[in-house]
């Protein structure tokens, strides 16, 4: 049974009230608390426990895949395995995340690695969210890796954030991308206090016309420090941009490494970064209409991260 803690949880990371629509497997404090599949959508726990498998036939259209991780039990940490299986043609959306609640002084973490394997023309648009909370002294910690498969004229997109209450993270995505097939990543992130997070992206375009966007979005306060990283290599004709845009504040430290290989004569390639603070003109207009100078902060972050 799902209390309210676990509740508020997966309001947070799912945007959950109820039970959804549709298949879905809620994972709660290291096991599946809840699951429903659909006549295209199945789930099935892997034999070690550790994980599902989800197989979504081809051409399966309009239906949605729930599967939070919420953890209230301060020390539980768990490392799970979810692999995605996408059929041909299928266009579908999956809503993941996860949230933590620590109360205690123990360390909680959830490490998820989830492989996404997507067939010819599939389209998958996927949406994480990390939050952590709870009154404790222990950390929130939070590591997830995802590997991408895309398969001739698949399509992907990514949209990930974390704005709130981890402590530590390091996420990890590497994506091999063929003929005609795109990747598209949204990153949102924001850290305080003495948080420390770190995001790693490797994208091999090995497909003749496949295409890549990786944009990162950060805010970094306190004393709390970033590092992106990102690394596009061409391999075929080909185009690939990375992006990374962040504010700065307090005495906090960010650094952005993009990094481009073009080892093809047609690969077309661009990195771009920039890092500052909140610019003063925008503060002072938004004073002379009434706010003071931390709501401003706070309207022009919550701007940069929409």
């Amino acid at each position: 049974m799902i209390d309210e803690i676990q509740k508020n949880l997966l309001r947070e990371v799912a945007d959950l009230d109820n039970l959804p629509v549709g298949a879905y497997n809620i994972r709660a404090n290291g096991k599946s608390e809840s699951r429903a599949t659909t006549a295209n959508i199945d789930i099935v726990t892997k034999e070690d426990g550790k994980g599902i498998d989800i197989y979504i036939k081809p051409f399966t259209k309009k239906e949605s895949l729930h599967i939070p991780v919420i953890i209230s039990e301060s020390g539980l940490t768990e490392v799970v395995y979810n692999d995605f299986h996408i059929g041909e043609g299928a266009d579908v959306v999956i809503i993941a995340g996860c949230g933590i609640h620590n109360c205690g002084t123990q360390k909680s973490a959830h490490d998820g690695v989830h492989s996404f394997y997507l067939e010819k023309n599939a389209r998958v648009r996927y949406v994480e969210k990390h939050y952590g909370d709870g009154d404790g002294m222990g950390e929130n910690i939070m590591n997830p890796t995802t590997v991408v498969e895309l398969a001739e004229g698949a399509y992907m997109e990514m949209e990930t954030t974390q704005i709130k209450g981890i402590d530590s993270t390091s996420r990890k995505t590497t994506a091999k991308v063929a003929e005609g097939a795109t990747l598209i990543v949204k990153e949102k992130i924001m850290t305080h206090g003495k948080q420390f997070a770190e995001t790693d992206f490797t994208v091999d375009l090995y497909g003749e016309n496949s295409h890549t966007n990786v944009i990162s979005r950060s805010v970094a306060k306190d004393t709390s420090r970033q590092i992106f990283r990102s690394n596009i290599l061409g391999n075929a004709k080909c185009h690939g941009h990375t992006e990374c845009d962040a504010i700065i504040m307090d005495d906090a430290t960010v650094s952005a490494i993009p990094e481009i290989t073009a080892n093809h004569i047609d690969a077309s390639l661009i990195h771009e970064a920039a890092i500052g603070k909140i610019a003063g003109e925008q503060l002072a207009k938004l004073m002379t209409l009434g706010l003071d100078e931390k709501e401003a902060e706070e309207q022009i972050i919550s701007g940069f991260l929409k």
